[in-house]
């Protein structure tokens, strides 16, 4: 039975558009329609909801990765034929239900790394963004063409990719629509690393390891803080980390790491 279990977490079973591995602590959740670069359709948003809903209240789990099947795409965009059939209220609801999954996302009290080993383009873009923070393969390409089919970026893009690489060239990218390799993408911010393709996984697995080791509700509390001081002045921002950091003092896992410390040993974490 518990064979059986682990089998259908390494598949994904459930799944028609993902495949779920949990090797805890750590989830890897691989957006898999090769055959069509992983492009995001309706049923495809509605799997990553359920996968990260059912992930962030799963206690073995600490940090998930995020990535495409196959060796071309990390999510080459939206499905098209869907959005051919869409009119305006369909396109409303298409936007709602991709920005209502990025704020999911960002709002999971878990770690998101976005694994980038192909092309992340107009919404693969977008939810790349939303995650924590990507790394990329050297053969990644990434960027916002929605102009190119006379439309705009619709799961966040206008937003997000300001906040990331700045105004100016946010704009440079989103009026162009043109494409940018991975090294330009790490020289303006847009990802925070660039590793051979080869490497890839091995590194997230790597760096996912390293934040599993912290104490998950510290882990959790920054980045709530991180979130939420990119939505506020300064000053606001700052009385939250005052608060937060006062109500680090009652928790189980701030009396393990300082007594860890003391004792020059590791500290085992509980997440309390």
């Amino acid at each position: 039975m518990v064979e059986t279990l682990v089998e259908e977490h390494k598949t994904g079973a459930g799944y028609d558009n993902l495949k779920v591995e949990r090797d805890a602590p750590l989830a890897i959740v691989t957006i898999d329609r090769p055959k069509v670069l992983n492009a995001l359709n309706d049923d495809t948003i509605a799997e990553l909801s359920r996968a990260f809903g059912e992930l962030g209240v799963d206690d073995s789990i600490q940090v998930i990765i995020l990535t495409g099947g196959g060796e071309k795409a990390f999510v080459a965009g939206a499905d098209i034929v869907e959005l051919a059939r869409c009119d305006v209220q369909g396109g409303m609801a298409k936007s709602q239900r991709g920005m209502d999954l990025l704020f999911q996302m960002e709002s999971l009290p878990k770690p998101i790394i976005a694994a980038v080993n192909g092309f992340a383009l107009g919404g693969g873009c977008e939810i790349a963004m939303a995650c924590d923070f990507r790394i990329a393969s050297d053969k990644a390409r990434m960027g916002q063409p929605e102009v190119a089919l006379g439309l705009i970026p619709g799961y966040g893009g206008t937003q997000r990719l300001p906040r990331l690489v700045g105004a100016g060239m946010a704009r440079k990218l989103l009026y162009t629509g043109d494409p940018i390799k991975a090294d330009e993408a790490l020289r303006i911010g847009l990802v925070e690393e660039v590793v051979p393709a080869d490497q890839l996984m091995e590194r997230c697995r790597e760096l996912a390891a390293r934040i599993a080791s912290r104490g998950s509700l510290a882990i959790a509390t920054v980045k709530k803080a991180v979130l939420i001081g990119l939505n506020v002045d300064l000053p606001s921002g700052c009385a939250y980390e005052t608060t937060q950091f006062g109500a680090g003092f009652a928790s189980e896992d701030m009396k393990e790491g300082c007594a860890a410390f003391l004792e020059k040993r590791q500290p085992n974490f509980t997440g309390r």
